[in-house]
């Protein structure tokens, strides 16, 4: 039973933050602040209980608090996994804000959280440099306890603390995080591969999985709270803004449509996302989760939906069938027309550009996926001259770093696995079991070989550090070792280098 007020004959409830204070969706002039109330500061035995209480966001542009603006009163309830979220507005463009939560389990807030801090983006008229890092892969089972066919976990000191990434990330400073999709993983550990390493002789995951697939709410939301109770995501997320995509894992299964048969329903794959994560305000339950973002003057970025409104999988391809949804791809094309950014990066939860695995069906470059859609936006692409104006792909999914050009021209990014024990070699063009076995695909760069595999992610700046724009791609390893640097200017022209 929870009480908002302290039971009688029992000892008073203590409200702590054992995910920390979380930033999300910044624009020019909002935010959207987040914070979950738990039982205790940090997991015991792989579960972190939530606590019924109360909370009032406060934000300020100094650190002491002294002309802030304090949100109405928040219930922190089970039917919302006990999350607060309060939207901000009428902000200053490239302001760094303080932000802090007042919070209590009773009726009134009886301590303040530490202290957090974001900034919002400078906007269409600002010069001002941006940066931002993208992942994808953040597989919390295959670091924390090591891949089924018998790959080491880590121990001591960097289980405790979680991904080594996020440090490295922290270290550059970044203005802002992307996650592109499979944020969590609802199907990791999955029962056939969790029963093989226990034949092996491996205890997979003692006291926190039982070897199957998530298959209810209260199973997807303890994969967030695994997830970002890691003391590295906590320390990082107090300094900057996030933005979020979702992908199949952190939607429903590997590859999953609306249409797949498994117990988490398309509509609760949905919900979950935005019950989670700070992505649409909290008073919209409806709001779309493809958007796009003026980040500075030479900088606009489209974050898409991949998940929603797509046909089934096993359709035949076609004109009729769709991974983006007509109305989602008629806003992509509009909005890409109407901007007037110097370099326009669409970041999309899986790749356009490739290659991929032939045996798949899930996205634009599979040719029993949804090829027939990725190719007519490809030639509308170069119709449009969008490519000769800067415009570049940034892909999450992919388990491995790539720098690729696709025969129309278009340059993507792989992000790759933010997890070490997540990565994988990556398809070569030219391969037959690639989706590009003529080998039509120019690749600048792309970790192919196991010896080449590794956790990471991918660094973005833009900026007239030089007089003139710059975008500047950066591949790291999960230890913050730069792999490979391309930097692109307004004419097109690059300089790349694998370090």
């Amino acid at each position: 039973m929870y009480c908002l007020a302290a039971c009688q004959d029992e000892t008073p409830p203590v409200s702590h933050l054992g995910q920390g204070l979380m930033a999300g969706e910044a624009t020019a002039t909002s935010v959207i602040l987040q914070a979950r109330l738990t039982r205790e500061a940090e997991l015991n035995q792989g579960y972190l209980p939530g606590q019924a209480g109360i909370g009032r966001f406060e934000i300020d542009t100094d650190p002491e608090f002294q002309n802030s603006t304090i949100s109405g009163q928040l219930m922190a309830l089970p039917n919302n996994d006990f999350i607060l979220k309060y939207q901000f507005s009428k902000l200053e463009p490239g302001t760094l804000y303080y932000y802090r939560l007042q919070l209590g389990a009773g009726a009134e807030p009886d301590r303040v959280s530490d202290t957090a801090t974001f900034r919002t983006l400078p906007g269409a008229d600002s010069h001002a440099e941006v940066s931002f890092v993208a992942v994808t892969g953040m597989n919390y089972y295959h670091h924390f306890f090591g891949k089924y066919e018998g790959t080491a976990a880590h121990t001591g000191e960097e289980k405790d603390l979680g991904y080594p990434a996020l440090s490295a990330i922290k270290a550059l400073k970044p203005d802002y995080f992307i996650g592109t999709g499979d944020n969590v993983y609802f199907d990791h550990p999955n029962a056939k591969s969790f029963e093989r390493a226990q034949r092996d002789g491996k205890d997979p995951a003692p006291g926190y999985f039982d070897g199957k697939e998530v298959t209810d709410e209260a199973g997807m939301r303890r994969k967030y709270h695994l997830q970002f109770s890691q003391p590295r995501f906590r320390e990082l997320f107090a300094g900057l803004a996030t933005y979020w995509e979702k992908d199949d894992h952190d939607y429903r299964i590997n590859d999953s449509d609306p249409y797949t048969e498994f117990p988490i329903s398309h509509e609760l794959g949905i919900h979950n996302f935005k019950e989670q994560l700070p992505v649409t305000p909290p008073r919209e339950p409806d709001a779309l989760t493809y958007r796009t973002h003026r980040m500075n003057q030479d900088l606009q970025i489209w974050l898409l939906e991949g998940r929603d409104y797509r046909s089934p999988n096993d359709m035949p391809d076609g004109p009729d069938k769709t991974l983006w949804g007509k109305e989602q791809l008629e806003w992509l094309k509009n909005t890409l027309l109407a901007s007037d950014a110097t370099f326009k990066i669409i970041v999309s939860p899986t790749p356009l550009v490739g290659p991929d695995d032939a045996y798949k069906r899930d996205n634009h470059v599979n040719h029993d996926g949804f090829r027939f859609e990725g190719d007519a936006f490809h030639a509308w692409l170069g119709e449009s001259d969008l490519i000769e104006n800067n415009l570049y792909v940034v892909c999450g999914d992919r388990h491995w770093q790539y720098h690729a050009m696709h025969p129309g021209g278009v340059e993507e990014f792989s992000t790759g696995a933010l997890v070490d024990n997540n990565s994988r070699a990556g398809r070569l063009a030219g391969d037959p079991r690639s989706t590009d076995p003529n080998g039509l695909i120019r690749q600048y760069y792309i970790q192919g070989t196991p010896e080449e595999a590794s956790g990471g992610f991918l660094h973005v700046s833009v900026g007239r550090s030089t007089g003139e724009p710059t975008a500047t791609f950066q591949f790291y390893d999960e230890h913050g070792t730069l792999l490979y640097e391309t930097v692109k200017s307004v004419k097109d022209s690059s300089t790349s280098s694998e370090l």
